[in-house]
């Protein structure tokens, strides 16, 4: 492999990069939204059975070479990222 060639290939996994990190933006503004929510209808923020959901939705989509497993913790991260954000905002604006 072309050192160029190594180089037109991270340009792509770093557009890639951001394009991810722009869609977790977007998740997570979605994410304050329904913690807005659950706090004005007085509801927890951790849903273990809206949790099992995703991870088992995440595991079923996830196309190779993705492991179902490696979507999980990948996703099992955002999720906990995302219940922090949640409680913070909720805390912040409560």
């Amino acid at each position: 492999m072309a050192a160029a060639e190594l180089t037109q290939l991270r340009d792509e996994i770093d557009e890639i990069d951001r394009d991810i990190v722009e869609l977790l933006a977007k998740r997570l503004r979605l994410v304050m939204k329904v913690g807005e929510y659950k706090r004005a209808k007085g509801l927890a923020i951790y849903d273990a059975g809206r949790e099992r959901e995703l991870l088992a939705r995440v595991a079923s989509a996830a196309p190779s070479p993705l492991e179902p497993a490696m979507a999980q913790r990948i996703f099992e991260c955002v999720i906990q990222e995302s219940r922090e954000l949640e409680k913070r905002h909720v805390e912040r604006n409560g």
